[in-house]
């Protein structure tokens, strides 16, 4: 039986529908991911200047890039017995995580679907992702 699976991701979380005939199995997977807005202590805190802060900014970013890529690969691994994938979210992780299907060596090869989405409740979700696979192409 072919199985179908649809996706709600942001930065912090991703929700996955599988679909297979009747049947819907909801999975949460989360980030773990820093957040953008971190308090930094303040203006020039600790006697920091503003190339110092620049080059923090640059590694933090660095290492929430890292942080956002093994997200994105935990997913994948999730996704490698489903036939067709949908993709649903409200911002950029949508599109980074369609970048990362595509450099995968079996996901590349599925049919991929990405749609911007507002967040959802989970059962708002299952009647989206339901609603999706069983419309014709």
């Amino acid at each position: 039986m072919k199985k179908n699976t649809g996706l709600w991701i942001d930065h912090k979380e991703a929700i996955l529908v599988s679909i297979e005939g009747e049947k819907a199995v909801v999975q949460r997977v989360e980030s773990g991911a820093d957040s953008h807005l971190k308090p930094s202590g303040g203006w020039k805190s600790g006697g920091t200047n503003v190339a110092q802060s620049v080059s923090n900014e640059h590694v933090e970013d660095e290492r929430r890039k890292h942080q956002y890529h093994a997200f994105y690969k935990q997913v994948t691994g999730l996704l490698d017995d489903s036939d067709r994938i949908a993709v649903f979210g409200p911002g950029e992780a949508k599109i980074e995580l369609a970048k990362e299907i595509g450099k995968d060596g079996e996901l590349h090869k599925k049919d991929v679907a990405v749609e911007a989405c507002e967040r959802m409740t989970e059962n708002q979700l299952i009647a989206k992702v339901k609603t999706f696979f069983s419309s014709p192409k």
